[in-house]
């Protein structure tokens, strides 16, 4: 008994000690007040940058320029020159939704770069159908395409770090022609804390 009374006493302080570093997890908004800044890029900038953009496409009257409605939309090529390994489906994909939404435009998920879809599903199923159909319709090419461009800049001044993230898009008509452009920057600042950076 004595045994076993030690061997609970060497077991006691690992315990205690996992057990003092558990982690209280809840849920935030992801936009909201509580979430976490960081000079990173994150998933409010993302949102940002996306309603923003979104906003300015809308407000330009380029998608309403098509002979058919809605308008016909590829997502060409997303740069990311940012330091970070981000996923720009973060940005594209808000738009893609709202647009959608919108009604002025749908989103092609069958043409892609280098002819790779995004959706190879669906890209089979409409060649199929342009197989079998008995009237040979040429398939119907995007109106305009979506490109664009994430680009960060970090300045240090003394104590203070600053990085600035510059969200580019541009709409390219099918006669390639940049028929509406916008830029969204956003900046942040972080002071090195006393002990580290």
């Amino acid at each position: 008994m004595e045994k076993f009374a030690k061997y609970c006493l060497l077991l006691l302080p690992p315990l205690l000690l996992f057990g003092g570093c558990s982690t209280h997890t809840q849920y935030v908004e992801s936009t909201g007040p509580r979430t976490i800044v960081t000079t990173d890029i994150n998933i409010q900038d993302f949102s940002y940058a996306a309603e923003e953009m979104i906003n300015s496409l809308l407000a330009s009257g380029a998608l309403d320029k098509t002979q058919i409605q809605p308008a016909m939309l590829a997502i060409s090529r997303i740069v990311n020159n940012t330091t970070q390994q981000i996923d720009t489906d973060l940005l594209i994909k808000k738009i893609r939704v709202a647009l959608n939404q919108s009604g002025k435009a749908l989103t092609t998920t069958t043409i892609g770069i280098g002819g790779i879809a995004e959706d190879p599903l669906a890209k089979g199923i409409q060649q199929e159908k342009e197989f079998y159909a008995d009237k040979k319709e040429p398939q119907r090419m995007p109106d305009f395409t979506l490109s664009g461009k994430i680009i960060e800049k970090r300045d240090r001044q003394d104590e203070v770090r600053q990085v600035s993230y510059s969200f580019q898009l541009s709409l390219t008509n099918n006669d390639g022609l940049a028929v509406w452009e916008d830029e969204k920057e956003i900046s942040k600042q972080s002071k090195r804390s006393v002990i580290g950076w």
